[in-house]
């Protein structure tokens, strides 16, 4: 018998639209042989299954499952594609584990960790993973301009803690653009960090481990047309992406290496894909772990599959079948 398989998707974060993107890719290419699936579109408290016929189905939060036409479907398995809230920090993750529900990203604490950029940086620098120079704010608490300027130096990046897309987040070159840019990413987060700018080539390297083994992705060289690496050089095609990198194959070990160490130290789970800035032509340092990447037609990881030899569609099936 088929497994109902929902691929959650939406959020309610500023990365909604990119959410189902990826979704649409997810649904392209999941093995509609093995499978029953339905994009679980979440917004708020609003949870709907896209039904084939167009329509939408309210979905049950007692037993996760939705009613149309009176037949019944309650989902085996959920595919989480959210790129922010409420799933790819932690929360989703805790719903689906008291429903008893598997999925396919990081569990609770893994999630709630890598979030958090802060605490994430904090916690791999004690574990020796370089990191940028960087401090914190929470909405409300005062701060001091020169101070940040001698922790983190300039330029510097003003970001949200939580979120992706760089959604919120500025390249700051001067004392008198900090003010703008702290309060432009307090507009998608009461949190957010001052991080200092590294100079050098960037790169993100996908990798995912199942009971069949791990799966070192190519490591991918990102060159961006903007300022930095923002939202459209990532989705409006204002970046050259170089797969496989131009590095040495000395240095792609040690990042794919990197990327399976961290993968370990926290926990993961399913696919992720973390981001590097290399600098001083050898030194790696770690700019971001992705516990749910983009999936569409232009993200990364898809591009990784290919460029490996892989078929997508059996990516996500050695992923589903690894929870059951």
């Amino acid at each position: 018998m088929k497994r109902n398989i929902a691929i959650v998707a939406g959020g309610d974060s500023s990365e909604n639209p990119v959410s189902l993107r990826s979704a649409a890719t997810i649904l392209e290419y999941m093995d509609k042989d093995l499978y029953n699936p339905f994009i679980v579109e979440i917004e708020g408290k609003k949870w709907e299954a896209h039904l084939s016929d167009g329509g939408r189905a309210k979905i049950d939060l007692n037993d996760f499952s939705f009613t149309w036409k009176g037949s019944k479907t309650v989902f085996d398995y959920a595919y989480i594609i959210i790129h922010g809230t409420p799933g790819e920090n932690g929360v989703l993750e805790g719903y689906l584990r008291l429903m008893r529900i598997p999925f396919s990203t990081c569990d609770v604490l893994a999630s709630a960790l890598t979030f958090n950029k802060f605490i994430l940086n904090k916690t791999l620098r004690s574990c020796k993973v370089n990191v940028a120079e960087s401090s914190r704010i929470r909405k409300g608490e005062d701060y001091d301009a020169d101070h940040i300027i001698n922790k983190v130096g300039l330029p510097c990046f003003i970001k949200p803690t939580d979120g992706g897309s760089s959604f919120g987040t500025t390249k700051v070159k001067s004392r008198d653009q900090i003010e703008a840019a702290i309060s432009a990413a307090f507009q998608e987060n009461d949190e957010i960090m001052i991080e200092s700018f590294m100079q050098g080539t960037e790169v993100t390297n996908g990798y995912y481990k199942t009971r069949k083994g791990e799966v070192r992705l190519p490591v991918t060289e990102v060159v961006p047309k903007t300022e930095f690496f923002d939202y459209d050089a990532k989705y409006n095609g204002q970046v050259q992406e170089i797969t496989p990198a131009r590095i040495s194959d000395e240095l792609r070990d040690r990042i794919q290496d990197l990327t399976a160490r961290i993968y370990r130290l926290l926990g993961c789970k399913g696919i992720i894909r973390n981001d590097y800035i290399i600098t001083d032509g050898d030194t790696i340092n770690l700019l971001e772990v992705n516990t749910t990447p983009g999936m569409t037609a232009t993200s990364f990881i898809p591009q990784q599959i290919k460029a490996a030899g892989l078929n997508l569609t059996d990516v996500l099936t050695d992923i589903i079948e690894d929870s059951f």
